[in-house]
C-alpha cells in the first residue's frame, strides 16, 4: 500500500490509473512495471481500440447476412489482438516520449520516467507483446493480415505527431480505429466502402474524445511546446467537439446505409438506432463538459466505452431481423 509520505512514483502508482485496480492489487510485484507499461491498469485505451473492430464485424455480418464460428473467433481474436497491441502501442509511445513524459506532472510516474523499467526492457516487452498479436493476425485471411501489418505504419508515426501538427487526434485516430476495415476484411475476405466509411465516423469520434483527453495536459503541453487539438481549439473545444459528434453520427450512419441490402429496411431501422444512440452518449457527455475540470474531463474520455458499445447490440439484433 502506498505509505502517505510516498510519492506515486515512489510506490510505483501511475498518477492516471484507476484507483484500486486489478494491476495493483494483483499481479505479481515484478510485472507491474510492464503491466503499466502496457496500460493494463487503465483499461479504456484497449476498449477504444477494439470497438471499431466489433463495429466492422457486425456491420460486415449484416452487409452479406453470413455468421459462423469463425466470425466467433474474429470478435475474441479481436478483443485479444486490441489488448496486445495497444499495450505495445502505449510502450511504444511511451518510449518516444519518455523526455516529455518526465516534463508532465499527469505521466511522470509512468514506467520509464520513473524509472521502473528501462528503455531496453520496453523495447523487449514491445516486441513480445507484438509478436503474440501477429500470431493471431495470421489466423486471419491474407487481406485481413495484410491490412494487418499496414496498421504499423499509423502506430509508429503517432507519438511523433504532437511535435509536427497541431492534429496529433487525426493520427491517433488513424491508428485506433483500422480495427474497423480489419474486422470487416477478416469476415468478408476483402475491403469494402462502407469500412471505410466506417473507419471515418471512428476517426472523427476519436477526435471528440481525444480532444477532451488531452485538455488535461493543455498548461503543460504549452509548457514544453507539446502541440494538440486541445491546445489549437482553446475556449472554443466545445464547437469543435459537436462538430467531431455530428461526424461520428453521420458517417455512421452512411456506413450502415451503404452495408444494409436494399430490401432490408427493418434491419436497417434498428442498426441506425446505434449511432444515434452513440450521438446521444456523445451530447451528454457535452453537457457535462468543464474544460477547467481535469477529474471530469477523465471521467468524460472514460465514458466513451459506453457510447462505442451502444452501437453493437443494434447492429447484433440487426442481423436477427
Amino acid at each position: 500500500m502506498t505509505g502517505h509520505n510516498q510519492t506515486p512514483e515512489a510506490a510505483g502508482v501511475v498518477a492516471d490509473a484507476y484507483s484500486g485496480n486489478w494491476v495493483d492489487r494483483l499481479a505479481p510485484e515484478i510485472t507491474r512495471p510492464y503491466l503499466r507499461l502496457a496500460r493494463a491498469d487503465r483499461p479504456i485505451g484497449t476498449w477504444l481500440l477494439l470497438l471499431p473492430c466489433w463495429w466492422g464485424l457486425t456491420l460486415a455480418m449484416l452487409s452479406d447476412g453470413r455468421a459462423g464460428w469463425h466470425d466467433l473467433w474474429i470478435l475474441i481474436g479481436c478483443a485479444i489482438g486490441a489488448f496486445l497491441m495497444r499495450g505495445a502501442g502505449c510502450t511504444w509511445n511511451d518510449i518516444t516520449d519518455r523526455h516529455i513524459d518526465g516534463s508532465v506532472a499527469r505521466t511522470a510516474s509512468r514506467p520509464i520516467p520513473s524509472g521502473q523499467v528501462t528503455v531496453r526492457g520496453a523495447v523487449l516487452w514491445m516486441v513480445a507483446q507484438a509478436l503474440v498479436a501477429l500470431g493471431i493476425l495470421f489466423t486471419f485471411n491474407t487481406a485481413a493480415i495484410a491490412l494487418g501489418v499496414l496498421s504499423l505504419l499509423p502506430v509508429a508515426v503517432y507519438p511523433f505527431a504532437k511535435r509536427f501538427t497541431w492534429w496529433p487526434q487525426v493520427f491517433l485516430g488513424l491508428a485506433f480505429n483500422w480495427g474497423a476495415l480489419l474486422a470487416w476484411t477478416a469476415h468478408a475476405g476483402r475491403l469494402e466502402v462502407p469500412a471505410v466509411v466506417l473507419y471515418f465516423a471512428g476517426i472523427a469520434w476519436t477526435l471528440f474524445y481525444d480532444t477532451i483527453y488531452a485538455h488535461q495536459d493543455a498548461e503543460d503541453d504549452a509548457l514544453i511546446g507539446v502541440k494538440s487539438t486541445a491546445r489549437l481549439f482553446g475556449r472554443d473545444s466545445p464547437r469543435w467537439l459537436r462538430w467531431f459528434l455530428a461526424g461520428a453520427v453521420s458517417l455512421m450512419a452512411v456506413a450502415i446505409i451503404l452495408a444494409v441490402p436494399d430490401g432490408r429496411m427493418a434491419a436497417l431501422l434498428v442498426a441506425l438506432c446505434g449511432p444515434w444512440a452513440m450521438g446521444w452518449h456523445m451530447h451528454w457527455q457535452m453537457r457535462r463538459l468543464d474544460l477547467d475540470d481535469n477529474a471530469r474531463l477523465l471521467m468524460l474520455f472514460r465514458s466513451n466505452r459506453d457510447a462505442g458499445l451502444l452501437p453493437v447490440p443494434f447492429f447484433a439484433v440487426a442481423l436477427l431481423l
